[in-house]
């Protein structure tokens, strides 16, 4: 932070407050501190007729790989809202949540990602402004080396594996990579 966006002071300091252990920016103009907390992404996987549906990013990061349909929780939104959102932004599509399935803690870069397992209400799904594709794939069509990001991979494999059972369960999980 460069200044205080509450008196616009632009002597801000990295320390840590009176009363607690970690650092934060303070002000010392208008006492002021700033907590800064980990993002949520938020997706579905969404089946249809046994398949899943996915959508090939057209904006970065990543950008021309496969994902499950994701992105960031809005302020005044709920987990599941958010996830229903996210499947019509990329996809242009509805479905309807069925249960949580995935969450992964990713400290190193300050997000938690939860998806949730849905049925695809429809078939009007189609590229968007952030997909340049969206395809229902069959679980031996899944391109692997093509996906977006580790926690949609782990998700997928999951699924295959619990579908192989007809068993599925919620999972949590820490990514740490240092």
């Amino acid at each position: 932070m460069k200044y205080c966006s509450n008196c616009g002071n632009p002597n801000l300091e990295f320390k840590v407050p009176e009363g607690d252990n970690l650092k934060r920016y303070c002000c010392d103009e208008c006492e002021t501190i700033f907590y800064t907390n980990p993002n949520i992404v938020v997706g579905a996987l969404c089946m249809r007729d046994g398949k899943i549906l996915m959508a090939k990013r057209n904006i970065n990061p990543r950008i021309g790989l496969w994902t499950l349909p994701a992105g960031f929780m809005e302020n005044a939104e709920t987990l599941q809202d958010g996830a229903l959102r996210e499947t019509f932004e990329e996809t242009g599509s509805k479905a309807e949540i069925i249960m949580p399935y995935t969450m992964f803690s990713l400290p190193h870069i300050n997000q938690v990602h939860m998806f949730y397992l849905a049925n695809l209400l429809d078939d009007n799904f189609g590229p968007t402004i952030e997909s340049s594709e969206v395809k229902l794939f069959k679980n031996n069509e899944i391109l692997w080396d093509e996906i977006a990001f580790p926690t949609v991979e782990k998700t997928l494999k999951y699924y295959l594996e619990d579908l192989e059972k007809d068993n599925f369960i919620f999972r949590e999980e820490d990514i740490k990579l240092w």
